[in-house]
């Protein structure tokens, strides 16, 4: 009877063993370097099928697998340093290891030796570290037809290392989900554009349009970049303003005379006929980002110093003599395009100011104003943070009276607002 429950036991055992193996067999790992691993690390958590992307160390001998110790100047051009890597692991059920290998080498520039960018040492060298012998004629298969790609687009050798994985090492906490922790920054893309055949990217852009007048032309990565998603969460999904705004790769920039660096994403460029005024590599901030489009837009005048410096306009200026008698339509804001005031809610309140009994709901906020000496309600817009004016208990009927700066506004008809929203939601 023993012997009966020892060889069930056994049994017992062994099916669970190897219904476990079965269940992680399509479990498989690749560790990845391309220079510095945050951005990485993010762009391979982006794709589907793969289960973790951790940052680490490998492919060192002689040097302690630290961050602090890597980045000492000695080791900077040793042999020997450890890189920086990722270790990616995957379900090959929904994701292979092709596909993996297509997006580090479209991701990065392999043609580059010991740096990516500005990030110059032995660290950043490009290397792929197998973990299972079969993989490593996929990689170099891949690497054969990348490299006969970035020859007809006029780059040199691949400098990417093929090696057996020796030994992984994990980075410290505060490299893991690094930008996820760190919002407000920049992904490095040092990619070279060169697609293959079978990825599903958009190759060359017309420029033309952005030769003409003012431009806004943001810089994206060909993959994944979470500062470039933020930015347009929280500013371009929402911009509506007068000067047309694009979004390019670095590689797709022909025809246009670009003097800021463009391997951080997202790049903000503010062009004029094609060249380019000034820009700024990283996140911008809804109020950075306006406070930039501004100056941009509207230079040394009134309505720049009512908008940033919270001047006021002159008394029946000439916007104002404009703007007084409209058609039905919307006054909005002049950076962001924004819906601030509608003309059902103006009035003639004789001030030499526009008036208003209210605003567009959820348009602008108030804060207390004490200049000069007095006591007053500011009126500020939601979208672009541009000062408008301020806001009076003295309307008709017992309402609030908003005297707004018109130098600050532009105006549709409610034709025109309309089928600039229907335009934006198609």
């Amino acid at each position: 009877m023993k012997k009966t429950l020892l060889i069930f036991s056994f049994l017992v055992s062994f099916v669970a063993l190897s219904d476990e193996a079965q269940s992680t067999n399509h479990i498989e790992k690749i560790v990845l370097g391309s220079g510095c691993f945050w951005g990485a690390e993010k762009g391979y958590e982006a794709l589907e099928g793969v289960v973790d992307a951790v940052s680490g160390y490998s492919d060192g001998e002689g040097v302690r697998p630290t961050y602090r110790e890597i980045t000492k100047f000695v080791n900077k051009f040793n042999p020997k340093n450890h890189a920086e890597v990722v270790e990616v692991t995957y379900n090959k059920n929904l994701i292979t290891l092709e596909e993996i290998i297509i997006h580090y080498l479209e991701s990065h520039d392999p043609t580059q030796l010991n740096r990516q960018g500005n990030d110059i040492g032995t660290q950043y060298r490009s290397i792929v570290l197998y973990s299972d012998a079969s993989q490593e004629e996929t990689i170099s298969n891949l690497i054969s037809e990348y490299q006969a790609l970035l020859n007809l687009s006029g780059y040199g050798e691949i400098k990417t290392l093929i090696k057996p994985l020796k030994e992984f090492y994990r980075a410290e906490n505060y490299h893991q989900d690094y930008i996820k922790k760190n919002p407000n920054g920049y992904c490095p893309d040092h990619s070279t554009g060169v697609k293959f055949a079978r990825s599903d990217r958009l190759n060359k852009q017309d420029n033309e349009p952005l030769r003409i007048g003012k431009q806004i032309v943001v810089i994206e990565p060909h993959g994944f970049c979470p500062y470039c998603d933020k930015f347009r969460a929280d500013v371009t999904n929402e911009y509506a303003g007068s000067i047309s705004l694009s979004y390019r790769h670095a590689s797709n920039l022909e025809n246009l005379n670009i003097t800021t660096p463009t391997w951080a994403t997202p790049t903000i460029l503010f062009l004029e006929n094609g060249n380019e005024i000034f820009g700024y590599q990283g996140y911008l901030s809804p109020k950075e980002f306006y406070k930039a489009l501004g100056f941009f837009k509207l230079g040394d005048t009134e309505a720049y110093r009512v908008a940033f410096d919270e001047g006021t306009d002159a008394r029946y200026c000439k916007e104002y003599q404009i703007f007084k008698n409209t058609p039905d339509g919307v006054f909005i804001d002049k950076l962001s395009g924004a819906a601030l005031f509608d003309t059902q809610d103006r009035f003639n309140s004789g001030t030499g100011w526009l008036s208003f009994t209210r605003p567009v709901e959820g348009s602008v906020y108030r804060r207390a104003d004490n200049s000069y000496g007095m006591r007053r309600v500011e009126i500020r817009s939601t979208s672009s943070d541009i000062h408008l004016g301020h806001v009076f208990p003295d309307g008709p009927n017992g309402l609030p009276r908003y005297c707004i700066n018109a130098t600050v506004l532009e105006f549709k008809t409610r034709k025109e607002f309309n089928l600039t929203k229907i335009k934006e939601k198609v």
